[in-house]
């Protein structure tokens, strides 16, 4: 994952651990004002119990969310059925609207966290115990109490349920990025080995016509000729090996979320097949680039690269210079470099010096994500954030120095 996604699930986490510890804060003043005020009685008592369960339920884990859930539930179902047939309650108690509040959040991160074959049973078990609290003290006021109960146990489904959708939206829609890109690079992959395959089939027509017209070769012109033939079919074998493998992962029709988008031909406006990957066309791409105005810089040492790997190159860049145009409009600089790190691998960056002012048109919100996607098939690593002195960076890096070297 890029530095961006892990960051984000820090900060939704502190928020998280935030919201608990405030709510935590408020629910023991307000059960600690209860105890004080009200009759020291044990059944009165127990009723504080109740309600301290319940929202240390609301608080748990969501590991332990079910447990939890299960325990808070029974505890005050049996309570009700016990205050009303064995103990009487002579006094009203605050402590039980502390006791709803955290059964309601209960039911609504049950909903929104539980698997569905525990969310029904879960849902009920709640539900009942919220509805019946009323008959605690009497049958008429269970007729009373039980339909504006019943109202808040709907409030707290249908925040639930609207919580549930916005993690299954998200969770489809990164799902398509991600297919998106692995279709992306397997079609780019296809035109790889087509060019591979054509340069072996070309090869082998020569070296037939040579010897149908009777010319010699010499035995360095036939190792030449049956050397570029091999080094072609291994490349082409290898590129075949990835896309298999992306369509393989991208292609699951059973998924929740159904088939990837978009079709199988061109787009409009674009050739039928693809230029197999180089670095011109990322040449032409930063030179269209000038508001702001982008550089770019090849290491000499920097060679031929696998055609994959420059598309991926490619890639990373305009989804990059993207993001600068749409969030970094007072940008004043942006530098792209393609260079060798360690190791042989290929680094591309691209920097910029903004400050996120300026125009902020809608995003996605999966660029990176489908980046990430990209860059992780190849076996590379992504990394994208804000630089020390200002401004925003995003870095891949690809391993391809046993490809790469020699080519």
């Amino acid at each position: 994952m890029s530095d961006t996604g892990t960051g984000l699930d820090r900060i939704h986490s502190v928020g998280g651990c935030l919201v608990r510890a405030a709510y935590g804060g408020f629910a023991s003043l307000y059960l600690l004002a209860a105890l004080v005020a009200v009759h020291h009685e044990p059944p009165q008592l127990l009723l504080i119990v109740f309600a301290a369960a319940a929202n240390a339920a609301a608080l748990a884990p969501s590991r332990w969310l079910v447990r939890a859930a299960v325990a808070a539930g029974a505890l005050s179902v049996a309570g009700n059925a016990c205050f009303s047939t064995v103990v009487e309650l002579h006094h009203s108690n605050p402590g039980v609207f502390a006791e709803i509040g955290g059964l309601l959040i209960v039911i609504a991160r049950t909903v929104w966290k539980t698997g569905r074959d525990r969310l029904v049973p879960l849902t009920v078990l709640l539900g009942v115990a919220v509805l019946t609290i009323p008959l605690r003290w009497s049958p008429m006021g269970a007729l009373v109490f039980t339909a504006p109960l019943g109202i808040t146990v709907a409030v707290a489904l249908g925040v639930g349920l609207y919580l549930r959708a916005v993690d299954a939206r998200r969770a489809r829609s990164l799902a398509a990025a991600r297919r998106d890109e692995r279709l992306e690079l397997a079609r780019d992959l296809h035109d790889f080995v087509a060019h591979h395959v054509t340069g072996i089939v070309v090869q082998a027509q020569a070296a037939r016509f040579a010897a149908q017209v009777g010319a010699a070769q010499s035995p360095d012109q036939l190792d030449t000729m049956f050397a570029g033939i091999e080094k072609a079919g291994t490349e082409a074998l290898t590129s075949m090996r990835q896309m298999v493998g992306l369509l393989r992962d991208a292609q699951h029709t059973s998924a929740p979320d159904g088939e990837a988008f978009g079709g199988g031909g061109a787009q409009p406006g674009e050739p039928a097949t693809r230029p197999v990957g180089d670095l011109s066309r990322l040449r032409d791409l930063v030179a269209g680039f000038s508001h702001p105005p982008a550089t770019l810089a090849l290491a000499p040492d920097l060679g031929a690269l696998p055609p994959e790997v420059a598309a991926s190159v490619q890639r990373v860049v305009q989804e990059s210079l993207t993001n600068i145009r749409k969030h970094a409009a007072d940008a004043g600089s942006v530098q792209v470099a393609v260079v060798r790190v360690g190791g042989g691998s290929v680094e591309v960056s691209v920097r910029d010096d903004g400050q996120g002012r300026g125009r902020r048109l809608p995003s996605s919100g999966f660029g990176l994500a489908g980046l990430t996607e990209r860059v992780d098939a190849l076996g590379g690593r992504l990394r994208a954030g804000p630089r020390p002195e200002g401004g925003w960076e995003v870095v891949a890096v690809f391993d391809c120095g046993a490809r790469g070297a020699g080519r």
